[in-house]
C-alpha cells in the first residue's frame, strides 16, 4: 500500500505529482567542487557535538569485520528504560558523504539526532557504522556488503548486546539514504560477505531512507540535479552506468519493491538540487505498481539535508516523524 504520510497538525496533505524537471536548465558543476561539497567531514569534533555525544550512553571500538587490515567500527548507543532481561529492538545508521566521504558520526547532524535521541529513550538500540567509501575500485557494491555484513555481525552477536534477533531496521541520509534502501531490499546471496559472518541473513523490520538515490538505471531521477552528467557518478560503480548496467540495476533499490518489501519511509526536501525529490517520487510511482509499502514525507522549502528557511514541517516535526514510524514498526506487536 502506498501512501503520502499525514503529517503533523498544521501542514497541509497535498497529493505529489511526478516532477521531471523539464524545461529547467541544467548546470554542470565541476568535479572538483562537487566532491568538495559532498564528501566534506560531517563531524569536527566541536564543543556542541562532543556535548551531543556525551548525552548518550555510547560504546566505541566495535570492530564488526577487518577488510585488506582496515578495521570497520561500530558505535553502539545504547537503549534507555529496557527492563531485565529485555532484547531490545534496534537500528543501523548508514552515514552519507556522496558514496566517498562523510563518516558515523553523521548521525549527530539535526536531520536525524532527534530521532536517535527518541530511539534511544524508548529502548530502542541504534548502531551507526564504517563501511568501504568508494575510491581505488571499491564500488557501492562493496559499500552494500559492508552495511549487510555489520547487521550480519549484530545478529550473530545479538546476545552480547541483548539484541532482538528478530526487530530491526536500516536508515541513513543521502548515499547513506541510498545505501540503506540497498542493506535493506537487495538480496543477501547477491552481496556475500565475510564467511564468518555467512550463516545470519537479514530481514529488515523498517526502513527511513531521507533524500536518497533510488536507481542508477532511470535517468530521469538525476534531471537538474548536481549527479546529473554521469562522469560525475563514475565512482560509484568504477565505471559509466551505460558501461556497467547489470550492476547499476544491481544497486537500483526501485528495482526490488514488491508486497514483500518491508515498509519504507522517505524524506524527501522539494528543493533539493544535489538528489532531487524526483527519486522519491519515482520511488512512489514503482512502489504503487509493485504494491509496496512506501511513505513519503515531502519537506517543503528544504534542499539537501533539509537545509533552507521557513522548511515545513520543522526540523524538530521530521525527527519526531521519522521516530514515531520506526518506533511504530519495531514495537508492533
Amino acid at each position: 500500500m502506498v501512501r503520502l504520510l499525514r503529517v503533523l497538525s498544521g501542514v497541509k496533505i497535498m497529493m505529489l505529482k511526478r516532477v521531471l524537471g523539464k524545461g529547467r536548465t541544467v548546470h554542470v558543476y565541476a568535479l572538483g567542487v562537487l566532491f568538495a561539497i559532498c564528501s566534506a567531514p560531517v563531524f569536527g569534533q566541536t564543543d556542541k557535538e562532543q556535548q551531543m555525544l556525551d548525552s548518550f550512553q555510547v560504546e566505541k571500538g566495535i570492530v564488526y569485520k577487518t577488510v585488506n587490515g582496515k578495521k570497520l567500527e561500530l558505535v553502539y548507543f545504547k537503549p534507555q528504560h529496557l527492563k531485565a532481561g529485555e532484547k531490545a529492538p534496534w537500528m543501523l545508521f548508514v552515514h552519507g558523504g556522496g558514496w566517498r566521504g562523510g563518516n558515523k558520526y553523521n548521525i549527530l547532524r539535526s536531520a536525524f539526532s532527534g530521532t536517535l535521541k527518541e530511539l534511544t529513550e524508548n529502548g530502542i538500540a541504534c548502531f551507526t557504522i564504517d563501511y568501504r567509501l568508494t575510491k581505488n575500485h571499491i564500488t557501492a557494491f562493496d559499500s552494500v556488503v559492508d552495511c549487510k555484513d555489520a547487521a550480519r555481525f549484530l545478529l550473530k552477536n545479538a546476545s552480547t548486546y541483548d539484541l532482538d534477533p528478530a526487530r530491526y531496521g536500516v536508515w541513513g541520509g543521502s548515499a547513506g539514504g541510498h545505501l540503506s534502501l540497498m542493506t535493506a531490499l537487495g538480496k543477501n546471496e547477491d552481496f556475500p560477505g565475510e564467511a564468518a559472518l555467512a550463516d545470519f541473513s537479514p530481514n529488515f523490520t523498517c526502513v527511513a531512507s531521507y533524500f536518497p538515490l533510488t536507481s542508477l538505471v532511470n535517468p530521469e531521477v538525476l534531471a537538474g540535479s548536481k549527479f546529473e552528467d554521469p562522469e560525475v557518478l563514475r565512482h560509484v560503480l568504477d565505471g559509466l552506468f551505460s558501461e556497467k548496467p547489470e550492476l547499476a540495476r544491481l544497486l537500483s533499490p526501485t528495482e526490488y519493491l514488491s508486497e514483500a518489501s518491508p515498509p519504507i519511509l522517505l524524506l524527501h526536501g522539494d528543493k533539493d538540487e544535489t538528489l532531487s525529490i524526483t527519486n522519491s517520487l519515482y520511488m512512489m510511482d514503482v512502489a504503487e505498481q509493485n504494491g509496496a509499502d512506501v511513505e513519503l514525507l515531502e519537506v517543503r522549502n528544504a534542499g539537501h539535508s533539509f537545509g533552507g528557511k521557513h522548511i515545513s514541517p520543522s526540523m524538530e516535526e521530521i525527527n519526531e516523524t521519522s521516530a514515531q514510524f520506526i518506533i511504530s514498526k519495531l514495537t508492533a506487536k
